[in-house]
């Protein structure tokens, strides 16, 4: 509470300086939300359970029982955040705002502690507009589920939030995007874990072009995304007679990935789905990665081929002030184009996930309660080597229940 108290005193302070400079205008908002969860068994997740993805494994222990057949359950107010819109003087011919909005999510396994969200500033000339700063990435888009888990439909649909500079030209109804994504936060999973430096070591950004068609409730669209990681910059290969040798190498793994979208609004209906073919998109919180292909006898250079996967997701939701939602998921491992001689990545030994969930809310202005319950389950097996798909598989499934209160302001 201490720390809430002092963010909200420097926001009172920023805001009262705002309000003496000329031509600024700003709004605060933000909300106060509380999570509670319930599993009936250990996941694949993170902030401790309250960011979900799918079910463990078995693991089995010397007398037979699973480890992972576990149940598990808390409370957390951690997505509770805070927000300002800043509008500022024209430059030119351009309008420009500003966002910055932060939450209590901490880093990696340390929680409670303030992690910004949103940080850009944007220059809009009315039929285009630059972007500059951290905000979702475009594969996030403007389509995504209306849901309570904080996973927003992850992994079937991309979740994260990076710097970027992004181009947006609108005409009418027709709205064209492109942008440069770099990592921060949400980062790409490779032979060292999920690591920044596969993008830093590239030099070259994720890459993203799209195109909608917009009404005033109706989008329909697709995008193109483009990823060049550098997995490593040196190998150390073993002798026969166990020397340890250094080597300086030269690997890149380069994907392509493909998205389509649609999303219907009206006072009662939610309508929106979206299907992605991606390839290594690890660092939106989805499953994937690449396998190694061939290894350099003397330096063990190595070169990759990228795991394909196919995820599609459908949302419907019904109401007002009483809303009832359903979501439906589904994910198919498509393999390499390679044979492969091991995986990095996410999930990489999963074959398939399916996932359901059915929800209610209670909607009054400024407040929403609600629950939800979800059913995850996952297909896991052996690699084949020779294509990079997953074989022998078995299902676990996991019972997902999540109740919520948002006090929004």
């Amino acid at each position: 509470m201490k720390k809430i108290s002092v963010l909200l005193l420097l926001a009172s302070v920023a805001t009262s300086a705002f309000a003496q400079i000329k031509d600024f205008d700003f709004k605060i908002y933000g909300q106060v939300r509380g999570d509670l969860f319930y599993n009936s068994r250990a996941n694949e997740e993170s902030v401790d359970g309250l960011f979900y993805s799918y079910p463990k494994d078995h693991n089995y222990d010397a007398a037979g029982k699973d480890l992972n057949d576990t149940d598990n359950s808390n409370m957390y107010l951690l997505y509770t955040r805070l927000g300002i819109d800043l509008k500022g003087p024209k430059i030119g011919n351009a309008n420009t705002t500003a966002k910055i909005e932060f939450d209590f999510r901490g880093s990696g396994s340390t929680l409670s502690v303030v992690r910004l969200r949103h940080a850009y500033f944007n220059l809009n000339w009315g039929k285009s507009s630059v972007l500059v700063g951290q905000t979702w990435n475009p594969l996030y888009g403007d389509v995504a589920p209306q849901i309570l888990n904080l996973n927003m439909g992850s992994p079937f649909q991309p979740f994260g939030r990076a710097p970027q500079v992004r181009y947006r030209f609108n005409n009418s109804a027709l709205q064209l995007t492109a942008a440069a994504v770099w990592q921060s936060q949400y980062l790409s999973n490779g032979p060292d874990g999920k690591s920044n430096k596969y993008i830093k070591n590239s030099c070259i950004p994720e890459f993203y072009f799209g195109a909608d068609y917009k009404t005033s409730n109706f989008i329909i669209g697709a995008g193109v995304d483009v990823l060049s990681l550098v997995p490593r910059t040196q190998s150390t290969v073993t002798t026969e007679d166990g020397t340890a040798l250094t080597y300086k190498v030269d690997e890149r793994i380069t994907t392509i990935s493909g998205e389509v979208h649609m999303k219907y609004t009206s006072p009662l209906w939610y309508i929106a789905a979206k299907s992605v073919l991606g390839s290594n998109l690890t660092q939106t919180s989805m499953l994937g990665g690449y396998g190694v292909k061939s290894v350099d006898a003397v330096t063990g250079e190595q070169k990759y081929s990228p795991n394909r996967n196919s995820s599609s997701w459908v949302n419907v939701v019904y109401g007002k002030k009483w809303k009832g939602g359903v979501f439906f998921g589904y994910m198919k491992n498509l393999g390499t184009d390679d044979a492969v001689s091991k995986m990095y990545g996410t999930g990489t030994n999963v074959d398939q996930l399916i996932s359901g969930s059915a929800e209610i809310t209670y909607n009054i202005p400024h407040w929403k309660i609600g629950v939800e319950y979800n059913y995850t389950s996952a297909y896991y097996g052996d690699l084949n080597n020779s294509n990079g798909k997953i074989i022998n598989t078995h299902s676990v499934g996991n019972n997902r229940i999540v109740a919520s209160v948002l006090y929004t302001f």
